[in-house]
């Protein structure tokens, strides 16, 4: 006799397909992964795609931008297109490295920039960009370390804090266009600013290292996302 699971048949027979049928156990449904949320686009700012930058810089923006249940987009500054521009839900200009400032010659790479509707962020290097693209100044002016920042103006952005400890890493400084609002300062200069009519922001030290808080509350501008991860 030979047994099969749900009894014995005949010994010197094979189960018919029939029988076959009848024991067949199904495999469990996979479990399809969530759908990607709307899309944010990072702009590393480095000296060259791929660099190890990207690391230290861009991809623990990206870590946050998934928890937030939105899917990050890591694009070269050199290689963003019309495309993806029209397709992202926002967009974060990364820092880089302290000696690395090629951006700040490669102007037109940002031209972008003016027209582009979603919200945008600049974290240090990203700043520095935006300051620029609107006619305002980038001069020598370093800041390292931990620092004490005052903020100067009320926005939801910084809304419920009149002061906070960040970390800086910058080898320059801005004077920003007349037209923005100075949202915070520390010892070492301007630190948030805002256009004066888009969510359209810059902070110059890295909040994706002490300040996560910041760049969810900026995530929160670019629209619903899907649900969080964890």
């Amino acid at each position: 006799m030979i047994l099969l699971q749900g009894g014995p048949i005949p010994s010197g027979g094979a189960p018919s397909p029939r029988d076959m049928r009848s024991h067949f156990v199904p495999p469990p449904p996979r479990k399809l992964p969530a759908p990607a949320g709307p899309g944010i686009l990072l702009v590393d700012l480095s000296y060259r795609p791929g660099s190890l930058s990207a690391d230290e810089f861009v991809a623990p923006v990206g870590r946050i931008v998934r928890q937030e249940g939105f899917s990050p987009e890591a694009l070269h500054y050199q290689e963003v297109a019309r495309d993806d521009l029209a397709s992202a839900a926002g967009a974060i200009l990364c820092g880089t490295a302290l000696a690395d400032c090629g951006y700040l010659d490669r102007m037109d790479r940002f031209a972008w920039i003016p027209s582009f509707s979603s919200p945008l962020l600049g974290i240090c290097a990203g700043m520095q960009v935006i300051v620029q693209v609107f006619g305002g100044e980038v001069s020598p002016g370093t800041g390292i370390g931990m620092a004490g920042q005052e903020v100067a103006a009320p926005d939801p952005l910084l809304a419920g804090r009149d002061r906070f400890e960040a970390y800086e890493l910058h080898g320059l400084s801005v004077t920003p266009p007349p037209s923005f609002r100075v949202l915070a300062r520390s010892l070492s200069g301007v630190q948030v600013i805002r256009h004066p009519d888009r969510p359209l922001y810059g902070v110059m030290f890295h909040p994706e290292v002490r300040n996560e808080w910041l760049i969810r509350r900026f995530l929160a501008l670019c629209g619903p996302s899907r649900e969080k991860d964890g």
